[in-house]
This record gives structure tokens, sequence and C-alpha cells, in this order.
């Protein structure tokens, strides 16, 4: 049996052949770019290696659908250059990976920046609920609000350039693994294990970022034992962009002082570099500084209702189980344990049928008895398991056939609601 090799990422480097190497990491929907103006001052003092997501700038489309696969695949490309020791940038999502590299591979990590980052993103439901909307119109409507949630109002309208720049990013960008990196954060959430990072850390936040602000700046300065909190004013979620001058003097500060740069196999391999002058703007920065696994019988039912609560969660969402669990009482409660542990648990994780097919087969079963508001529940959730509005629809004129005509006609009208709300951008 062949064994599956892990795809390298797309990369580039920057900076004197034998210096240490820093990494900059990328935010979902932009490219290695994103950090053009902060390369040159870096690039002095480090080898600097910027890379790109999947699908993202060219890169080569293969969707990575959890952090941990992304922190992999990192490690992998950088294995594969000769280097096993690094300081570690990035934002958003790559600061989500910088998370990851320092919780699970701490002795490759020796300093850490994290930028508009969070412990955990939003909510599961609000990343999975962006997927659908790709899924069902591309990525054009994302595209377009992209400006609003990356960069202040009048950094906007006075830069109009780099707002259709940004807009390109993500118009260029594969789909597929736009979705993929969105369920990458649906996925994600550290808050329980801050505590393990054991590197010198920055955590960088602009103060009008309305996506991940200096609250969760904050939490991470709360959690993390090493770290420094330094808020940039004017800023929304794109802070290198938008203030690129404050976010290269906090790196540069941070990386010569937190990390000892001894003989430890810092150096990255040869490579040509690649010099840019590029001219930046001034901007002062505020800144404030697991136990063995059960194999009882016990512990078995328990991982079937973990694996079920999980998997329920991803297809019906937050808020729906969460409604159900609050509503069950000492009457009710047997009945939503039997749900989770043996109807998501056990036969929705089988390998038999992917959660496509499921979702299928679930539909029909339910326009067949009859069940509403279940319906309504799995249509959302067919969604999310990555049907379109268009297999949605052959489902049900496959069960207008089998089911018969006035059933068919309730599931296409309760569908239609729910495919319309689901696939609107969220404002």
């Amino acid at each position: 049996m062949s064994e599956t090799k892990t795809p390298a990422l797309q990369f580039r480097f920057d900076g004197p052949e034998h210096a240490p190497v820093l990494i900059v990491g990328p935010s979902l929907g932009t490219t290695w770019h994103m950090w053009d103006r902060q390369v040159p001052e870096l690039a002095r003092q480090w080898r600097v290696l910027r890379w790109d997501l999947p699908g993202h700038g060219g890169a080569p489309a293969y969707p990575a659908g959890s952090v941990a696969e992304l922190a992999a695949r990192l490690l992998a490309t950088l294995d594969g250059l000769g280097v096993r020791r690094f300081g570690y940038a990035g934002c958003a999502l790559g600061g989500a990976v910088g998370l990851e590299l320092a919780l699970r591979h701490p002795e490759r990590v020796a300093s850490l920046a994290l930028i508009a980052a969070s412990p955990r993103f939003g909510t599961p439901d609000e990343f999975r609920q962006r997927g659908v909307v790709v899924r069902s119109n591309g990525l054009e409507q994302i595209a377009r609000s992209s400006p609003e949630r990356w960069f202040t109002g009048g950094f906007a309208a006075a830069q109009p350039a780099i707002t259709e720049w940004a807009v390109q990013m993500v118009r260029t960008t594969d789909p597929g693994c736009y979705i993929a990196a969105c369920e990458a954060l649906a996925g994600f959430d550290v808050r329980a294990e801050l505590g393990r990072i054991g590197v010198p850390t920055l955590v960088l936040a602009g103060s009008d970022d309305q996506v991940t602000g200096p609250a969760e700046a904050r939490t991470l300065v709360a959690g993390i034992p090493d770290a420094r909190l330094a808020v940039v004013p004017g800023a929304s979620h794109l802070v290198p962009v938008e203030q690129p001058a404050a976010v290269t003097d906090l790196l540069v500060r941070h990386f010569s002082s937190a990390w000892p740069t001894g003989p430890e196999g810092l150096a990255g391999p040869s490579v040509s570099s690649v010099s840019q002058s590029v001219s930046r703007p001034r901007a002062m920065p505020i800144a404030e500084l697991a136990p063995a696994p059960d194999r009882s019988v016990a512990g078995h039912r328990a991982d079937l209702y973990d694996t079920g609560l999980k998997l329920r969660r991803e297809v019906l969402g937050d808020a729906y189980v969460d409604r159900a669990l609050d509503e069950a009482d000492d009457f009710s409660g047997d009945f939503q344990e039997l749900v989770t542990r043996h109807a998501w648990g056990d036969v929705w994780s089988r390998p038999g049928l992917d959660r496509r097919a499921r979702s299928c087969v679930a539909l029909g079963a339910l326009v067949a008895g009859g069940h509403w508001e279940e319906f309504a529940a799995h249509t959302r959730g067919a969604l999310r398991s990555g049907l379109t509005p268009d297999e949605i629809r052959e489902v049900l004129l496959q069960t207008a056939v089998h089911c018969g005509l006035p059933a068919a006609n309730r599931a296409f009208a309760i569908a239609r609601t729910v495919v319309r709300e689901e696939t609107m951008p969220q404002e």
C-alpha cells in the first residue's frame, strides 16, 4: 500500500541566506503579498519565509479542512527545506497555525507573534454558514464584502487601489479551498490549552478590528504565560496592510528581544533572495506591554457520545443542538442521550457512506415521514455537509416520485426558505 505524501505549501524566501528563519503566515482569503510592506525590514535580520494557503495566490488547490492539517503541511514543507527551528508570525488563520505549532510542536517554535488572532474564531456555525454561501454562490459576494471586514472605512476610501487588490485576492481564490479553510476555523478551539504555550509571544490587534479585535487579543494574553499585548490604533483586521510601519516595528522589537538566535539550526537553506524596495508611512503603535485512553465499556460509551455530539453539531449547528439539549429534562434527557450516542455517534459516524450521502438519505426519509421540523434542520445540515441547492432540488424531485406530490410540495416550500436564509451572505 503506497503512502500518501503530505502536499507541500507554496512559499517564498527573502533575506540573508544563513540568517535565522522567520515565518509569516497569511489570513484567510489573502496571499503572501499581505506581508509585502514588512519584508524589506524583516529581511535585514532574518530569512523570511512567506507561505500561501492552499488554493490562494495560485497555490495548488489541495484543500485542508483543519488547522492541524495546515500546520502539518507547513512542517512538511519546512522539513523538505531543512528548517528545524524558527520564529513564527501569523495573521488570523495564519495565527491559528502558529498556535497549533506552539502547542503540538513546541520544539520547533523559538518565538511567536499572533496578529488579529483568537483561540476560537467566532462560532462554528458562522464559518460553516460562510462555506454554504460560497458553495452556493461562489466567492464574488464574499470578495466584495472583504474590505469592510479587513479595513477601516477611512482607509478603504483613501486607498481604492489597495481595496481593489483585496477584492481580487479573494475573487481569485479556489472556492473549494476557501470552504475548507472555513471548516478549519469552525473546528479550531484552543482556549483550554493556552497555558501550555511556552514561548515568548506578542499578541497584536487593530483597535478597530470587529472580527478579532482587542477583546480576543486580551483572551490570548490572559491565557499564554509569557505574552504581551500591542493594540495598533487606526487599524482593522488586516493590520499589517493598514498600519505596516507599526506592525513592522513591533515585530522587529519582539523577535529581536525574545528570540535567542544561537546555533540551534535556525538558519535557512540556500535559496536566492528577492529584495524589494517599499516606502513605508510612519505610524506609532500603542502597546500594552492528556490522560491514557479509557478502554472500558463506559469509556467506549463516552467516546460514542462525544463523537456523536461533535458530528451532530457540525451537521445541524450549535444553535439547534443547544436548544435540544437545553430543553431536555429528567423525562427526556435519556432520549437526547440516545439520539446523540446511537443516531449520531454510531450510525451517522459509520464509514459506509459519506456525510453528503447520509444527508440525501435523511432528507428523503423525513419527507416520507412528514417530519417537517426535522426536515428544515436537516436541509440546513445538508448544505453544511456539502450538498448544493441544485443537489437538494434533485433529492426532492426524487421524493415527488416515491413519496407523492403533496409531500414534495411541502418539502420544496420549506427547503426554498432554508436555502434562501442559508445562502444569503451575512451582513
